[in-house]
C-alpha cells in the first residue's frame, strides 16, 4: 500500500513527497445550472387527443365481439354479388347471342 497524506503535514523530506496537493473546490455555478436545467418541466403531451379522452360508447363491447360474424357475412354478400352479377352476364350474352341469330337469320331471309 502506499502512503498519502492528505491532512498530516510531515516534517520529513521523504515523507513530503508522498502528501497529497490540497484540493481544489469545484465550481458550484455548474452544477447548479445542470440541476436548474434537469428540474424544468418539459411538456410531456404536446397535443391531446380528444378521441382518447372520450367516454367511449355503451355498446362497443357489442361491436367488438359482432365484427368477426360481420366480417364472415361481408364475405358472403360479396360472393353473392358477384355470382348475381356473373348470372346477369351470362343472361345477356345469351340475349346478345339470339338477337345475332336473329339477325342473321333475317338477313338471309331478306336475300
Amino acid at each position: 500500500r502506499d502512503l498519502k497524506l492528505r491532512n498530516y503535514e510531515p516534517e520529513d523530506e521523504e515523507l513530503k513527497k508522498r502528501k497529497v496537493p490540497q484540493a481544489k473546490p469545484a465550481s458550484v455555478e455548474d452544477k447548479v445550472k445542470d440541476q436548474l436545467e434537469a428540474a424544468k418541466p418539459e411538456p410531456i403531451i404536446e397535443e391531446v387527443d380528444l378521441s382518447n379522452l372520450a367516454p367511449r360508447k355503451p355498446d362497443w363491447d357489442l361491436k367488438r365481439d359482432v365484427a368477426k360474424k360481420l366480417e364472415k357475412l361481408e364475405k358472403r354478400t360479396q360472393r353473392a354479388i358477384a355470382e348475381l352479377i356473373r348470372e346477369r352476364l351470362k343472361g345477356q350474352e345469351e340475349e346478345l347471342a339470339s338477337a345475332v341469330e336473329s339477325a342473321k337469320q333475317e338477313g338471309s331471309d331478306s336475300d
